[in-house]
């Protein structure tokens, strides 16, 4: 009896739901009851008529996917029936599309993990897969990659799945999911597949997620990706994109964009690119097969465009006017007290202008103190203004005149060649300096540098010969030049040459040869780091050995193992800090997370007083973690946890690394914590602090650090040291005029200079022990910034390289990454005319149809060709 009552509640609960149902459902839900009996019937042709009326039913209605639609909501309760019936049927057509209703059912009803829609869609008829809508193509892709990588474990053939995949990548692609097929094809292992499936209106769209996924993919995932979009980017001509994806790869693919194209005007803007880029690069025949061609391309590339190109930006822009160090520090602005105690350490105080009047002034080829004219032509004042610093000052002050007529090689060299003849050697030194700092990015065939500096590496002063090594450095970074080595590389060893030639030395090698792996200079760092005392690998300038090793394989990751291998060996004072200053080079702009915790792991330990390896590990975080957004803000998060947990020595680091994090991008919540740690009550984390305001705010003329900098010149107005250090920020933020940034990233965030990155990295090295180094007489390290001072401009030229002024809208870039249809890639813009500025973050494009621009990214030099279909309207 109980039974009976129990199924009397159910059919009345059964009534009760069927009351709630529209007459409408209610018919198309006993309509499918009814199929389902059918479905089971004996008679074939009922069965048939059966499966196709419940076919038609479930396609009419997956196509809006708001809720579950009707008939798979009706049909639930029968899956189990349908599933039990079809394991009795014999191999028939009906069959299979028996199978195919069941995949659709397993939809919604099968459970977690069964994989039964894949399951029984392989069983079915095939047919036309987005005909049952995209949810069930969706979750077939879902189902794939699990049983792919199943299949793969039990290595089981995979053909089949392999035909299916086709069919979804083939749906996706016409039915704008890119990023989605691309996501399917990178868990099959098969991303060939995308190059036959994109076509010309959207392979933009699906080279873009590609790109960017790179940078959250492991290795070497992450390079296969790359190089299929670089393959799709060829195929449908869009060279320029394949160019910063092969700069990205840093391989033969370069030359191959060249060979590809057989537009001239085209190869110029690759030029341009390759040119901010910074790497040398030599053309031959096959790249440009007319000689004048080839040499106005190798022109470009040589940068000997670049100053003139500034200058002009300058003139628009009206900031010509030269400015001297007072304008910069505003000292009227301020209380009484200030500026009485300017008189104090005169030379410490003239030593910081100089610095401020080289980077204000930087590429504009005038200022207030070393270029002036004077009435009396025989001593100029810049020779009163050099003899205003004491001895190592000179050389600081004689270098800045490289700094001012920077990227303008022919006046540098004529303003510079007086001082060559002087006969104090720290002007000697300055001048050797200086020229090196003019040639900085400017390659020329007649080689002014080398054939000026050459003959003063071996000079028995070692001023000169830091001079002149260094000046190579900066002239040559990158060059991977030969004829240097051989000249250089036996200082290495040469037991008498005293301890900062043979650092300075270290530093040009791995400048010259960045990012190159280079097996012989490695061996002769190595060396020398070897051949040093106990007593001199104590000394701080020791520590730039391992930066020259590290900046050898700068970014190359796996490549430095060996080499980290060998510093195993070294003594164990210097042993950890070679370990960190390697791992954080060779990972630097990759954004590898693995190592990011590796060295915070490295921080997380209490040491004793005499260790220095959490610096660089430190510096390393930043260097690792700069490559994109997401990490760059956790790694400000994790630095802001260290300062509160780590020792000292680490807290003197976490500034430098925070600026290196955002720098030229002054981020408010990075400010803000500088601008608490410069009042530190460590010094050292106090200057790490200040310098740090002067690289965020580098170049951009940010009103609220140069308040925040003219407050802290007034309340450490007795303390030279720090005082030295808020000047030389002030002239940084001040940088150009406003015109330079020193972000050694390009190309929308995409490309990483290895030079820009490397002189910042060794400017870095020397303020990890700022009393040593930068305060002691080592202070022109800081013009190793000129390797990552760049122009932050638009200048969009003609086909004859002549600037034409155009309307274009500059924006807050925006990330349409895998976004439907065409959004807006910038917001909050305004219309200028070119030439323009461009700040962090922004994005410009052309607001006219008149010209199209021959580089997607409009940014450094682009050049517009005129839009054949454009038509003036009739106003």
């Amino acid at each position: 009896m109980a039974k009976d009552s129990n199924d009397t509640k159910k059919n009345k609960r059964d009534e009760k739901r069927d009351e709630d149902l529209s007459e409408e459902d209610l018919a198309l839900k006993q309509q499918l009851e009814l199929y389902v009996e059918r479905v089971q019937d004996a008679d074939p042709n009922l069965q048939k008529v059966a499966l196709e009326s419940m076919r038609q039913e479930i396609r009419t209605s997956t196509s809006s996917m708001t809720s579950v639609p009707k008939p798979l909501k009706f049909l639930r309760p029968h899956y189990g029936t349908l599933k039990a019936f079809y394991e009795t049927m014999g191999n028939s057509e009906l069959k299979k599309y028996l199978a195919d209703i069941l995949s659709v059912l397993a939809l919604t009803m099968s459970a977690e993990g069964e994989r039964e829609s894949l399951k029984y869609r392989l069983e079915g008829s095939g047919g036309d897969i987005g005909s049952w809508g995209h949810e069930y193509v969706r979750n077939l892709a879902g189902e794939i990659s699990q049983e792919y990588a199943k299949r793969q474990s039990e290595e089981v053939p995979i053909k089949d799945l392999m035909e299916l995949v086709q069919q979804i990548v083939a749906f996706h692609m016409k039915h704008n999911a890119e990023p989605e097929a691309v996501d399917l094809l990178m868990e099959v292992e098969d991303l060939d597949l995308l190059i036959e499936h994109v076509d010309s209106t959207n392979f933009r769209r699906t080279c873009l997620y590609l790109t960017s996924s790179a940078r959250y993919l492991p290795g070497p995932d992450d390079m296969l990706v790359l190089d299929t979009a670089y393959m799709i980017y060829l195929k449908f001509e869009e060279y320029p994109n394949a160019l910063q994806i092969a700069l990205f790869l840093d391989n033969m693919y370069v030359k191959q964009v060249f060979t590809s194209c057989n537009d001239q005007l085209r190869k110029k803007q690759f030029c341009y690119i390759l040119a901010r880029h910074g790497i040398t690069f030599e053309l031959d025949e096959e790249m440009a097969a007319n000689d004048d061609d080839r040499e106005a391309l190798q022109d470009i590339i040589n940068n000997t465009k670049l100053s003139e190109g500034y200058l002009t930006l300058a003139r628009d822009i009206e900031v010509m006017e030269p400015k001297s160090p007072e304008d910069i520090y505003k000292a009227h602005l301020l209380d009484g007290r200030a500026s009485a105690g300017a008189t104090v350490d005169s030379a410490r105080q003239n030593l910081a202008a100089t610095f401020v009047n080289a980077f204000v002034n930087a590429g504009f080829g005038q200022d207030k103190l070393m270029t002036v004219p004077s009435d009396n032509s025989s001593s100029g004042s810049s020779a009163n203004w050099l003899f205003k610093n004491k001895e190592h000052g000179k050389t600081s002050a004689a270098a800045s005149l490289g700094m001012i007529f920077l990227w303008d090689v022919d006046s540098g060299l004529a303003q510079m060649d007086k001082y060559f003849h002087a006969s104090d050697s720290h002007v000697n030194a300055g001048a050797l300096l200086g020229v090196g700092i003019v040639n900085c990015g400017i390659k020329n065939d007649c080689d002014p540098a080398l054939a000026l500096l050459g003959e003063y590496i071996d000079k028995e002063d070692p001023f000169i010969r830091i001079g002149a090594i260094m000046g190579l450095g900066i002239a040559y970074a990158g060059a991977q030049n030969e004829q240097l080595r051989s000249k250089l590389a036996p200082i290495l060893n040469d037991t008498k040459a005293p301890l900062d030639v043979i650092a300075f030395t270290a530093i040009s090698l791995g400048l010259i040869y960045v990012g190159s792996c280079n097996e012989e200079v490695a061996q002769a760092i190595i060396f020398a780091l070897m051949d040093r005392s106990e007593s001199e690998l104590t000394e701080p300038l020791t520590r730039l050995l391992p930066l020259g090793l590290g900046l050898l394989y700068l970014g190359k990751q796996e490549s430095v193992e060996a080499t980290a291998e060998v510093s195993k060996t070294f003594n164990e004072k210097i042993r950890k800090y070679c370990d960190m200053t390697l791992l954080s080079c060779a990972y630097a702009g990759t954004g590898n997370v693995l190592k990011v915790q590796n060295l915070l792991g490295h921080c997380s330990q209490h040491l004793d007083k005499g260790e220095t390896h959490q610096g660089p590990a430190v510096l390393g975080i930043a260097m690792v973690a700069m490559a994109e957004e997401l990490g760059l803000e956790m790694a400000i998060r994790s630095l802001e946890h260290l300062l509160q947990y780590g020792e000292q020595n680490i807290r003197r680091a976490v500034p430098l690394a925070l600026g290196l994090l955002c720098i030229s991008n002054p981020k408010v919540n990075v400010m803000d914590t500088l601008s608490r740690l410069s009042h530190d009550t460590d010094s050292e984390v106090a200057m790490a602090a200040v310098m740090s305001l002067g690289l965020i705010g580098a170049g951009t003329n940010n009103a609220r650090i140069a308040g925040m900098l003219r407050n802290l010149s007034s309340y450490y107005y007795k303390d030279a040291s720090l005082l030295f250090c808020v000047r030389i920020a002030q002239g940084l933020v001040h940088m150009g005029k406003g015109l330079l940034t020193l972000n050694p990233f390009h190309s929308e965030r995409f490309l990483l200079s290895p030079t820009a990155l490397a002189g910042i990295t060794i400017m870095l090295h020397a303020c990890l022990d700022m009393k040593a180094v930068v305060l002691g007489k080592y202070h022109y390290m800081l013009y190793f910034l000129v390797l990552a001072m760049q122009p932050r401009m638009l200048m969009t030229v003609d086909e004859n390289n002549k600037p034409l002024s155009v309307p274009v809208r500059v924006g807050q870039a925006v990330d349409v990454v895998g976004q439907a249809g065409r959004p807006k890639t910038i917001t909050g813009f305004q219309t200028h005319t070119t030439p323009v500025l461009l700040a962090a973050g922004d994005r410009a494009e052309l607001a006219t149809e008149k010209y199209i621009p021959l580089s997607p990214i409009l940014e450094g030099f682009v050049i517009l060709k005129e839009n054949p279909d454009y038509r003036e309207e009739d106003h």
